[in-house]
């Protein structure tokens, strides 16, 4: 039987604990000043499980924290115009706070006409053009959850990214390319790949640090890593499965996440964060966390 070395494991659910219990006493002085409580409104387009228990274990960390939740859900035969129409009506309601539309948006829905709906100071998914602009550029604003999750752990277990060689394999403008971005705003030196990218594993054996965002299980063999390296999976197939070999990628690695464990619990405590900073900015509350 192997043994698992835990001290190799970026424990995401601990840090995300964390997290929620620091976005736990925003609300509350939220509350205290306003006495409004901060909501978050999601909007769920057709009836995937996936995108159901995502939905469902958002709405589970608000009330953990002390905000509410609001879901939409619309039939997977909704039009574009149906969907927007829904954003617009919840963007122009004082007391919601922040919108998440549930990805992937199933087509023929213009994803994009969608995401552009959401106000700027209301998109705490960082998903709309005008925060990715903010977002590459190094401006303050909410930036897009797992890569902002994703930093947050690099962070936490003291990974020095300055004059570092990150490969990214996945190009998703919600994920791979904010990432990428983050990491360049970091003084990383950058390469992002794709499922199609030529010599894909010789150039992800030379990185320090493999952000794996491709969407397909297991793609990133443990022969590509080489040893030293950090490896975050960022990625969640059926069976719980992610976009990297964990056990071949295990052994070289000096820091690897769990799938599950490590990158999605971090995410929906970016979420929620986010949702509570941007109440306090819509509200007028100053949070010494405000950045």
């Amino acid at each position: 039987m192997t043994t698992v070395n835990k001290a190799k494991l970026m424990d995401g659910r601990a840090l995300a604990g964390r997290m929620l219990e620091e976005s736990r006493l925003k609300v509350e002085r939220i509350k205290a000043a306003t006495g409004v409580t901060p909501t978050l409104a999601t909007v769920l387009i057709g009836d995937d499980p996936a995108s159901t228990t995502y939905l469902r274990m958002k709405r589970k960390r608000c009330e953990e924290v002390g905000m509410n939740s609001v879901g939409v859900e619309l039939p997977r035969a909704a039009s574009t115009e149906q969907v927007v129409a829904e954003i617009r009506r919840l963007a122009a309601e004082p007391g919601i706070h922040g919108i998440l539309v549930q990805h992937p948006v199933p087509p023929p829905i213009d994803k994009r006409a969608a995401f552009e709906t959401i106000p700027l100071e209301k998109d705490v998914d960082g998903v709309t053009s005008a925060a990715l602009g903010r977002m590459i550029l190094g401006m303050p604003g909410f930036r897009s959850c797992t890569p902002a999750a994703i930093m947050h752990l690099l962070q936490a277990y003291n990974v020095q990214l300055d004059g570092a060689y990150a490969v990214v394999i996945g190009r998703s403008p919600i994920l791979g390319r904010p990432m990428a971005s983050m990491l360049i705003n970091a003084h990383a030196t950058v390469t992002l790949c794709h499922s199609r990218t030529r010599s894909l594993p010789s150039i992800v054996r030379g990185a320090d640090v493999v952000i794996a965002a491709v969407g397909r299980p297991r793609f990133v063999q443990g022969g590509w890593i080489k040893v030293g390296a950090v490896v975050v999976d960022a990625g969640y197939n059926p069976g719980n499965v992610g976009d990297v070999d964990f056990e071949g990628a295990y052994e070289p690695a000096s820091l690897i996440t769990p799938v599950p464990g490590g990158v999605g619990p971090m995410t929906v405590a970016v979420l929620i964060d986010q949702t509570a900073q941007a109440a306090a900015q819509q509200l007028g509350v100053k949070l010494e966390a405000d950045g």
